[in-house]
Formats: structure tokens, sequence, C-alpha cells
């Protein structure tokens, strides 16, 4: 479903990105765990072109994302991007968030589209909530919407960026719920995160990136048990201690 082929990506002079290389089969859920600054966000998002790369070629459900050919919008449409911060409309009620991309890049009639996001929020168990404005949800709340929102757009596979990572304790475990019940339903996904309970429950595989580089691409047994690289015990023994 998504093929990385020797992805590497600079700002200006620094290389932020260095000969990344993985694939993520339909279906299986991968979780790309690493210190802050090593490249986590940044390769998830150059999945859907969010940034671009200045080298290497990233497939996405055959599609070539680099191709200049490729139609990015459709591509875009095609795969769930769930942020850090939810980036909801703040101005729209959650039902017109739910309704607004489905309508304007699906062309959904509206009342099709309006149909399909009211079952996902009940899915996500927000329907008291649809005529409110995300202003007037916790932050659990909105994470929740935002991955209704996402699919909504029927993606072939969902893409998660720290989606917990702004969160207060207490609402954590309501959207990794909702993740968890993803991944067994057979969502394709890669989660950028650092929660590793969540990673050793439902990942099929845990990709470890440092400085850039994916420095260990193993089965999450295998990782969590017998990390090969010096760098990942490390983080491993200090993010599980705390």
């Amino acid at each position: 479903m998504i093929e990385i082929e020797n992805v590497s990506k600079w700002y200006g002079s620094f290389r932020v990105l260095t000969d990344c290389s993985t694939r993520v089969a339909r279906g299986e859920v991968v979780v790309v765990c690493g210190p802050s600054g090593s490249g986590k966000s940044t390769l998830i998002k150059c999945v859907n072109a969010l940034e671009p790369f200045q080298q290497g070629q990233i497939r996405l459900d055959g599609t070539p994302v680099r191709d200049p050919g490729t139609d990015l919008p459709r591509l875009r449409a095609k795969v769930g991007m769930v942020f850090q911060h939810f980036e909801l409309f703040p101005h729209l009620s959650i039902t017109r968030n739910l309704t607004l991309a489905q309508e304007k890049v699906l062309g959904r009639p509206a009342d099709e589209a309006r149909e399909r996001g009211l079952r996902l929020l009940e899915r996500v168990g927000l329907s008291a909530h649809r005529d409110k404005f995300p202003g007037q949800l916790s932050g659990g709340q909105q994470q929740r919407v935002a991955i209704a929102r996402a699919l909504s757009m029927d993606p072939v596979a969902m893409l998660f960026d720290e989606p917990t990572s702004a969160l207060d304790p207490e609402m954590i475990n309501e959207v990794l719920d909702v993740m968890v019940e993803l991944a067994h339903e057979g969502m394709t996904m890669m989660v950028v995160t650092h929660e590793m309970g969540f990673a050793r429950k439902v990942a099929d595989r845990v990709i470890f990136m440092d400085e850039g580089r994916i420095v260990e691409d193993a089965g999450t047994e295998e990782f969590f048990g017998s990390p090969r690289s010096e760098r990942a015990q490390h983080f491993l023994a200090r993010i599980l201690h705390h």
C-alpha cells in the first residue's frame, strides 16, 4: 500500500531524511518512533506530499507521489491524515467539518456527505455534539472528530502524526481506543507516536528513527524484546522506564 524507497530530504543545506526505505502492506499497522527531531513527522508527511522531498520515491497504492503528472489533491483524498493539533475549522460546526471535504473534493451530494459524516461521528461516540463548534469540545473529542473527518473520505490508508501528544493524559485513551478499533478492522495505518503501549498492542511492525535515518524496522515483538541498535535500546530504556 505504501512504498518508501531511498527517500532523502533537505531544508536548505540541512539534511532531515537520509535514504529512508520501508513498505507498509495493505492492512498493516506500522508505528514510527524515535527521539524528537529524528525525522518521524517529516517522513510521514512525505507520504502524501505535504512535505516535498528531493530524492527517492514514494508510491501510494501504486501511484508515485513525486511524479509531476500525479494529481496530488486526488492522491491526498485517498489517505486520511490526523495531525497533532486536530486542524479542525474553528468557525464551522462539527457536522460541517465532516462534510466540507466530501463535497468539495469527492463531489458528494450534501445529503450523502452529511449521512456519511454523522454515521462516523456516531462511530467515535460524539453524535450528541454534531451542532457544536470545535472550541466547545475537549481536546480528546476534537481529535476523535478529526479521525471521523479523515474516515469520511473513504481512505485506503490512515496517517497519524503524534495524535495524542497535545492531549491531557485522561483524554489519550479515548483517542487510542478509536485507533485500536480501526487497526482491528484492517485499516492500513502509519502512526508516529510515543505511546509504546499502543505500539505493543496494535502494531505489526515498529520503525525506529534517529537523525533522519531508519535505524530499525522490525516486528513488534522483536523490537521490544531485542532491539538491535544501541540507540534503540537506550531510547526504549528511557521511554519504558517513564
